[in-house]
């Protein structure tokens, strides 16, 4: 498989991994956009992979739909054949805590609210990484 082809089968299954989270959320293509800054045909191309999604980008959206960049690429082989190691998410949160958890941040109205619950939380993260030195 050539460099162009791998690139554009990346895309896709990135756009697969948008699609299923932001279903398995019921958040709307609009909505997403809307979050964004883009439209809701943006998204469509996104999810179809035939428009690339960049990393600052890619990032955004999986702040927003409660997962770790890393959750796009998981079940995609590399070139070599090297499946990705990392989790999304820890094991011991549940899909129903994570929706919860994501529901709840993405109906707070308040920038400045959001931003401080996301410092809590890095925070907290912080503590944890701290003890298991």
């Amino acid at each position: 498989m050539d460099s162009y082809t791998f690139a554009n089968e990346v895309d896709k299954h990135v756009g697969q991994r948008i699609r299923s989270r932001r279903e398995s959320l019921k958040i709307s293509q609009g909505r997403l956009g809307r979050q964004l800054g883009v439209t809701f045909s943006q998204i469509q191309k996104y999810e179809k992979g035939s428009n690339r999604v960049g990393a600052g980008r890619l990032y955004q959206i999986a702040m927003f739909l409660g997962v770790t960049p890393n959750y796009f690429f998981e079940g995609l082989e590399g070139e070599q054949g090297i499946e990705p190691q990392n989790s999304s998410t820890p094991s011991s949160v549940s899909p129903e805590e994570l929706k919860a958890l994501t529901d709840a941040f993405s109906n707070v109205d308040d920038k400045d609210t959001r931003a401080s619950v996301v410092a809590l939380v890095r925070s907290l993260m912080g503590e944890i990484e701290k003890r298991s030195l």
